[in-house]
């Protein structure tokens, strides 16, 4: 595979410094440019961050005197480039507004960021589930004017764990899910340092993810028609999500319901056998074996499991038939790796393999 320079945006925030960690020794990704807020900009890369540094592998070297360039000035970050990853902390227009002008100046944007995520042609993937929805970016090309640049997303963190455990087994006819998610603090981007009111504590509320919750698995179980993607209809999702006081990790008690019920042996059977694209293009960063059932009764657990297949596996465990829904299951996904920085750069070697890069 060819080599690729690539900026990360949004390069100081917590997400920003996970795609730092995962691009130190990348096989076909070369970290060349690191963009930030105007206040940012000019510094070193490490007075910039200073004591933020959030991951618990030290700062690499080799982005310690990179100097930060301003986000904002477009022109100057795409010449340095073949494609940005995008995690900015801003208003969902100011995201929107800045991905299109990366896209527009000939810059494929893969963004962890929400905003563009039901903007109809652009492509919100999880490559072991819909990497065909990639097949959209030549209509969003003619739509937005440029030959190379386009922006693909990564989905909702918290679905990262629920919906590849219910993706295989929809041959089954899923009719009706409920899931509760349990999200670890680093979602918040947080840390127990910085976040104190979660010691102790269980949050009942997080803004706007139930609805994500609900309505992104159904664009993920869409399809391509004509110049946009249309989401699946069914199943009927409904969603709680909690905050609970864990670093790293989120948590999914799932209930399903089937048009055809299946065996406990056939969901177990669907869940080993499962693989997608990204195994079979053998892309850098996906997991031998997306999903691992555990059969001990207390896993998966955050603390033991999120690191599974260097955080990009799905952990689930205690599988067992419901008095109001079929089966039950609880599963757990690496929500800053798997659920975000991780699944973008899988999603850039998806796209690298079917050369949207180039």
């Amino acid at each position: 595979m060819k080599q690729y320079n690539v900026g990360v945006i949004g390069a100081t925030g917590m997400v920003g410094q996970r795609f730092i960690t995962l691009l130190e020794n990348h096989p076909w990704f070369n970290l060349v440019a690191l963009a930030a807020s105007a206040r940012s900009a000019g510094k070193t890369y490490e007075e910039a961050v200073g004591s933020r540094w959030l991951m618990k592998t030290p700062m690499p070297e080799s982005v310690k005197k990179m100097v930060v360039l301003d986000a904002a000035k477009v022109e100057e970050v795409a010449a340095k480039v073949d494609f940005v990853f995008c995690a900015v902390n801003m208003k969902k227009d100011e995201i929107k507004a800045l991905e299109e002008a990366y896209a527009k100046a000939e810059c494929p944007v893969v963004s962890n960021n929400s905003a563009h995520r039901f903007t109809p042609d652009v492509p919100m993937v999880v490559p072991e589930i819909n990497a065909d929805h990639i097949d959209i970016i030549p209509a969003q090309r003619k739509r937005l004017g440029t030959k190379r640049g386009f922006v693909a997303v990564k989905s909702n963190c918290s679905l990262q764990s629920y919906v590849p455990a219910l993706h295989p087994l929809r041959k089954y006819g899923i009719s009706d899910v409920l899931v509760c998610t349990y999200q670890a603090i680093s979602g918040a981007g947080k840390t127990f340092e910085t976040f104190p009111d979660i010691l102790d504590n269980v949050i009942p509320y997080i803004g706007g993810e139930e609805e994500k919750s609900e309505q992104e698995p159904l664009k993920l179980w869409g399809r391509i028609e004509g110049d946009k993607i249309v989401s699946a209809e069914s199943p009927r999702f409904t969603a709680q999500c909690l905050r609970v006081p864990v670093s790293d990790g989120h948590m999914g008690a799932v209930f399903v319901r089937f048009e055809n019920k299946p065996s406990k042996e056939e969901i177990l059977q669907a869940w080993k056998e499962f693989h997608g694209p990204a195994q079979d293009l053998e892309l850098p960063s996906a997991p031998k074996q997306f999903l691992h059932y555990f059969e001990e009764n207390d896993r998966p657990q955050p603390k033991l499991d999120r690191m599974l297949e260097n955080g990009m596996a799905v952990s689930i465990g205690r599988l067992r038939e419901d008095n109001q829904y079929d089966y039950k299951f609880v599963c757990l996904s690496h929500n800053t790796l798997r659920g975000a920085a991780g699944g973008a750069v899988l999603l850039a070697e998806l796209l690298a393999a079917k050369g949207y890069f180039d």
